[in-house]
């Protein structure tokens, strides 16, 4: 057995290296057969990428990307090197990508990071923190940004990054990775307009607002039909819903502090008041009666065929739905055009209270800049800035549209046309720019592109949503919790089914208790010690 895990080994090791080299020349022959074709992002480069841009191309810093490749013909499709060749003239800095296939990335990944010799400059991880990253910033194997990142002269959007979401990519107080963002402001709720304008509801701001309106819903036949046969919310067995519900009642985010520690938010009274609101719930049959058993492919569905009228998750989900109606022409119970959606952000406590929304982790992962492979603040200057110029929107339109004149055009409205629309994404010679964009600030479609009345609101709310988003104040400890990554998952097994089983019924508030007992003592005292003395190490820094 050993020596075939040595063989692997060996053989994954030689596969890396062999990236390396190859896309060593591929980059170099890329740059000999580019051309200048039609290209809007070259055209304006030397007006909108600063000094580093007039320089001659052999003075251009280069860096080494590894990135996922997620089709499998990343940068390589027939123009594809106009597309490269545009994005280093913009940014000033060559790039050398070491594309990985997005299925053996995680196993390539470990090899990387113990082949210091073939270190690429940036590294990209693609999900939260693992205990192989972590160990690794332990050891000292990626640069601290904090030290270069806040400079908003050098980097005018990469210093606009949220320090909260940012926390999940610290490290022993070391922020490690540039991460690749994702809408913080995503959770809100959506609900059928043209029942509650049958109804007479008013939209509502409230906890008790919402569950007059669930009630509705359920007992004031909506759908007009004489039958009881409707529900308040859709539910199944992803509980993500109940987290925001929780946010509502001003229980956190997983963790929250108090009175100067930070605690689990079972432990809370905000937790056990809202979980005594869903309990109500689903004692009064607002909701399905086998809601924990459902699956989660066919939650949407429930709102979709009329049996529901509120659907609690990402906002796109409950516009997807508002799109279904519209493109198969759902008819409004008011008797007037198709059925709608509304969509909502936060909901306070109590009227006149705050409202409040449940912050995604705002990341998709990071880019992480290698030590080995950066080896000067000059490497890491070079890094930094290519990451920080693929956020402005000329480099975000050539990833997701490629050149203009020739992959898109712009018409006399100044909207995007996109000549390639017939080609399947993979064919596309932008295909794979996007993944060194760390979509910072926002991760939001250019101005530049149609979109409908749907997709504008939906927009508006997720931005408006971040200032309201409750953040888990936990999460960069929680990455480095030795606790955590021994048992971390259990213990969150033993909450989950605990609040399920009180929710339905199955147990009481002593058996509630009693399983708040239990994650006690199966780590989770022992986890509430080791964040704290994280917190406190960091606020005496």
């Amino acid at each position: 057995m050993k020596n075939k895990k040595l063989v692997v080994f060996l053989l994954l090791a030689v596969m890396v290296v062999f990236t390396f080299v190859a896309c060593g020349k591929s980059s170099d022959n890329n740059k000999n057969s580019g051309n200048n074709t039609g290209n809007n992002a070259s055209n304006n480069a030397d007006n909108n990428a600063g000094k580093d841009n007039n320089a001659d191309a052999d003075s251009k810093p280069t860096i080494t990307f590894m990135s996922i490749d997620h089709v499998g013909k990343a940068l390589k499709n027939v123009g594809s090197e106009d597309v490269l060749k545009a994005a280093e003239e913009y940014t000033g800095v060559n790039v050398e990508f070491i594309w990985v296939a997005n299925d053996s990335y995680n196993d390539v990944l470990g090899v990387t990071l113990m082949d210091k010799a073939n270190m690429p400059m940036v590294i990209t991880y693609g999900s939260d923190l693992g205990a192989n990253i972590v160990q690794a910033a332990k050891d000292g194997a990626f640069w601290d940004l904090n030290e270069f990142i806040w400079d908003s002269e050098k980097y005018p959007n990469l210093s606009q990054m949220s320090k909260d979401v940012a926390k999940s990519m610290t490290v022993d107080g070391q922020l490690i990775g540039i991460y690749r963002s994702r809408p913080i402001g995503r959770n809100g709720l959506g609900y059928r307009e043209d029942w509650a304008t049958k109804l007479g509801l008013d939209e509502p701001e409230t906890i008790e607002d919402i569950y007059n309106m669930m009630y509705a819903f359920t007992y004031g036949d909506p759908d007009g039909n004489g039958k009881d046969d409707t529900y308040g919310l859709a539910l199944c067995k992803y509980t993500g819903p109940l987290d925001i519900i929780q946010a509502w009642f001003g229980a956190g985010n997983q963790w929250k502090e108090v009175d100067g520690q930070l605690v689990p938010i079972h432990t809370t009274e905000e937790y056990k008041e809202a979980l005594k609101w869903m309990r109500k719930m689903y004692e009064d049959g607002l909701v399905y009666r086998d809601w924990a058993t459902r699956e989660t492919n066919t939650w949407s569905d429930s709102v979709k065929n009329g049996e529901c009228g509120m659907f609690l998750d990402v906002l796109d989900n409950s516009r997807r739905i508002w799109d279904y109606f519209e493109t198969e022409n759902i008819p409004s119970v008011t008797g007037e055009g198709n059925a709608k959606m509304k969509l909502i952000g936060g909901i306070a406590k109590e009227e006149g209270g705050e409202r409040r929304t449940l912050a995604t982790s705002g990341h998709a992962g990071a880019f992480l800049i290698t030590k080995a492979g950066a080896k000067t603040v000059e490497d890491v200057e070079a890094c930094l800035r290519y990451l920080d110029k693929m956020n402005d929107e000329p480099m975000r339109i050539l990833a997701d549209y490629g050149i203009e004149g020739r992959d898109h055009e712009i018409n006399a409205e100044g909207y995007i046309v996109d000549l390639l629309a017939d080609k399947e994404p993979s064919e596309k010679p932008q295909i794979g720019l996007n993944q060194s964009i760390p979509y910072i600030p926002h991760m939001i479609d250019m101005k530049t592109v149609v979109k409908s009345d749907r997709l504008i609101e939906e927009e508006a709310i997720k931005l408006a949503n971040e200032s309201i988003a409750v953040f888990n104040p936990a999460s960069g400890y929680l990455v480095s919790s030795s606790v955590n990554a021994e048992v971390g998952t259990d213990l969150k097994d033993i909450i989950d089914r605990a609040r399920t089983q009180y929710i339905c019924l199955q147990i009481d508030e002593a058996g509630l208790e009693e399983q708040f007992k239990v994650w006690e003592q199966r780590g989770g005292k022992d986890l509430i010690e080791e964040i704290n003395q994280m917190y406190q190490a960091d606020l005496a820094r």
